[in-house]
């Protein structure tokens, strides 16, 4: 976290600065003194505020998955609270909404996962953003599914989104609306297995 004082409009700036140092040459070979000469300012002022580049990739993710939240926020209380699956496609576009497929940003995100599994504080933020997406599907799911079947479904749409991105990321890019399309055709599947499933058990009751 930055400290106190940090000038609001250096925030932007240096995080900008982070992504395209980033997207071009990967976190590994990213130092302060690149991004400090990207943004225009003094390496100094980015030690003395963020602790050095692994403050400002925390940083940055930080802006990135509040970016993502509030894309999916804005797409689900567009729709009525009793359209339940037309929340659980607005979740999905949220996560590969524009702002998330820009170039630089998947390549931090890449990073992220990557320095995740080293750094306490980014796998924190990496646990939290996995159950915040799994909290969301499964509460809409739960309006039209037993408890399970949402959980079961709700796992299957997070492992997709994560899949896609993964796939995306490491070869270039993601084109939405095939990822977009791929995940609506396994959750129209999946309710349709689960409806004729639930169809047989009450005709076999009888």
């Amino acid at each position: 976290m930055p400290k106190l004082g940090m000038p609001e409009i250096r925030k932007p700036q240096l995080i900008d600065a982070t992504l395209e140092v980033i997207g071009e040459v990967g976190l590994g070979k990213t130092t302060v003194a690149m991004i400090s000469k990207r943004a225009g300012v003094s390496a100094g002022i980015i030690n003395h505020y963020f602790g050095g580049k692994d403050g400002l990739l925390n940083q940055s993710m930080r802006t990135i998955l509040r970016e993502l939240n509030d894309g999916v926020r804005e797409r689900r209380e567009a729709l009525p609270a009793d359209w339940p699956i037309e929340r659980v496609r607005a979740i999905v576009g949220g996560n590969f909404d524009s702002r998330q497929l820009d170039p630089r940003v998947m390549k931090t995100w890449l990073a992220f996962w990557a320095q995740a599994m080293h750094d306490e504080e980014l796998a924190r933020l990496q646990r939290v953003n996995e159950k915040r997406l799994l909290s969301h599907l499964r509460y809409e799911l739960r309006k039209c599914l037993s408890r399970e079947q949402a959980r079961e479904v709700a796992a299957g749409i997070a492992a997709l989104i994560d899949g896609i991105w993964l796939r995306g990321a490491l070869s270039g890019g993601v084109e939405q609306a095939e990822a977009v399309k791929l995940i609506d055709s396994f959750i129209r599947g999946q309710l349709g297995l689960l409806h004729s499933t639930s169809r047989v058990q009450i005709a076999s009751n009888y």
